[in-house]
């Protein structure tokens, strides 16, 4: 097992006051000492703060990742910045990859840590939160919230889950699995394959049949109401998702998970 140290470095946060403070510079400082790039395994280097990309770049082929951290466990939403911003940067795919970070301040260590690489958003999973208030120091302003439950789960690149690391070579297999999803530029042709990742993902079988995810057909009507032909769009994207070495064709309409 790959050896990753998960504790944080509590002397870092002596002189501040805020939890907010305290939490932002120990993991911050975690992920800058044990993380890493998962595309290309090099260092990864702390950004100046507030700085537009995100909060760090990878010293070698420059990706970029944005860190959220949080004492408890992220489960339907992640909170980011402003609405119009981030809609912009994932129509144009050219927002940064996610560092989901969950530590425990009682035990001073990181139990999960994953990365949410930024081919996995589209338009349609970024929420426009109602505006500030009239009487807030920013009034009027409109944020956003990223929907982790419509990203499926090989969009959840774990290093650390539930106290474990991950060998490196399986971050990086992970993360090389789903880079077509990169090829597609158009948000619905990408939508058809997410929702479609999503259906396999339910079934939480190792194989399953055609006719298993033809279950979701009323699903995916709803979710796509101007398409009239689901069956033959499911079967498209799961010869996509075969071609790409994401599913294998067994016979008789049975695949399996790789």
């Amino acid at each position: 097992m790959y050896s990753m140290d998960t504790s944080l470095n509590w002397r870092l946060a002596e002189g501040y006051k805020s939890p907010a403070q305290i939490a932002k510079v120990l993991t911050e400082a975690w992920v800058e000492s044990q993380g890493y790039c998962p595309a290309c395994l090099s260092s990864l280097k702390k950004l100046k703060d507030n700085t537009p990309v995100g909060d760090f770049v990878c010293a070698q082929c420059r990706e970029e990742y944005e860190l959220k951290s949080k004492k408890d466990y992220f489960s339907k939403k992640i909170v980011d910045g402003a609405w119009s911003e981030m809609n912009k940067k994932v129509s144009k795919g050219i927002s940064p990859n996610f560092f989901l970070l969950n530590y425990e301040l009682r035990d001073r260590s990181v139990h999960n840590f994953y990365v949410v690489p930024k081919h996995f958003l589209i338009p349609s999973l970024i929420e426009k939160r109602k505006p500030l208030a009239p009487t807030a120091r920013r009034a009027g302003w409109v944020g956003c919230n990223i929907l982790l439950t419509e990203i499926p789960q090989a969009g959840r690149i774990y290093y650390i889950k539930d106290g474990y690391a991950e060998s490196r070579d399986k971050v990086l297999n992970n993360w090389n699995k789903t880079l077509f999803l990169r090829d597609q530029k158009a948000p619905e042709q990408k939508g058809w394959t997410l929702s479609v990742m999503n259906c396999v993902d339910k079934l939480a079988k190792d194989e399953f049949s055609l006719n298993d995810i033809y279950a979701f057909e009323s699903a995916l009507k709803e979710k796509f109401p101007n398409n009239r032909h689901i069956k033959d769009k499911i079967r498209q994207q799961l010869q996509i998702l075969r071609d790409k070495g994401y599913l294998e064709f067994k016979d008789k309409g049975r695949y399996r998970v790789i």
